[in-house]
């Protein structure tokens, strides 16, 4: 059952709840989002938690999670809807006397073909239709929440697709028709700004920009996240991990990396940060060779950064 959020201080209570850490800025999009029943496009670097948020919020929200993983090439069909062919042609073997007798005494082909033609509301019925996470999440019984994963990693014209859902709660499919929602889903769009996205999708959503935490949020994610994490080792990592981020990186530590690393050195029964610890779990943290050399060459000042 969906839970209408009624405070911004609601909506951050039920994301912690959710397990998520919002900040103000997140907890009034969450707010807004839900009781304005619009689409919300969060941007930010990969890692700060955006996925996260739209999985939070259907749990926050009591709404079914249906999510779409975007990628290149990704069209209307695969995130729409698909016909079960393979069922298709097993009602195809069982009904063959049935379609002998509808095309018994056709003088031609073609007339024979159109007697068949006849049919295609048995093929292409409700019954061969597998939905997709947009579909689905359309035709749900109980109200839900889609999350497009990623949608700067789709095509522009898949953008233009999209439209009809977030200004109609609707899609068209053209053997059906156009399908209206049961229940007005909310929808998450993230994106890590790959490309620029169109000026027309943004106008139909509320936008949210999420960056990495500040120490001290991401110290408060930590202590919950790691229960049992030691006080000085839990300053001490996200110090590093502040520091880090300030180096000029492909690709800088996520909060996920930023656990994984707590949770590592908590197995390796460390205390605090020594230079040679730091040299040799960089990899945690740091995902190309490139940016674990660079680190390498501070790794007094990694090590010995000071939670502020």
């Amino acid at each position: 059952m969906a839970h209408a959020l009624q405070s911004v201080q609601e909506a951050a209570d039920r994301l912690r709840g959710a397990g998520y850490l919002a900040s103000p800025e997140i907890a009034a999009s969450a707010f807004l989002a839900d009781r304005l029943e619009k689409p919300i496009l969060v941007e930010g670097p990969a890692g700060v938690g955006k996925t996260e948020l739209g999985r939070a919020l259907a749990q926050a929200t009591g709404r079914t999670l249906l999510r779409l993983q975007c990628y290149e090439g990704l069209d209307e069909s695969k995130a729409l809807y698909e016909w079960e062919y393979a069922k298709q042609l097993l009602y195809t073997q069982l009904l063959k006397d049935k379609i002998a007798e509808t095309i018994a005494g056709a003088g031609t082909l073609s007339e024979a073909a159109e007697r068949i033609a006849g049919s295609d509301d048995l093929f292409f019925s409700e019954r061969f239709l597998l939905p997709r996470p947009i579909l689905a999440a359309i035709r749900s019984k109980e109200p839900s929440l889609l999350l497009v994963d990623e949608i700067d990693k789709a095509d522009p014209e898949f953008e233009a697709f999209l439209f009809e859902v977030l200004s109609d709660n609707a899609v068209t499919v053209p053997e059906l028709g156009t399908v209206h929602a049961v229940h007005a889903p909310r929808v998450v769009l993230t994106s890590n700004a790959a490309r620029e996205l169109s000026d027309a999708l943004k106008r139909r959503c509320l936008h949210l920009y999420i960056d990495f935490p500040t120490a001290q949020r991401e110290l408060e994610i930590v202590r919950g996240r790691v229960p049992g994490v030691s006080e000085q080792l839990a300053r001490k990592v996200v110090a590093a991990v502040q520091a880090v981020r300030k180096l000029d990186l492909k690709k800088a530590p996520s909060i996920s990396e930023t656990l994984d690393w707590v949770r590592a050195l908590t197995l390796l029964n460390a205390a605090t940060l020594e230079p040679q610890l730091v040299a040799e779990t960089l990899s945690i943290i740091l995902k190309y060779e490139a940016d674990i050399a660079k680190a390498r060459e501070h790794l007094g000042y990694i090590a010995g950064a000071e939670y502020r």
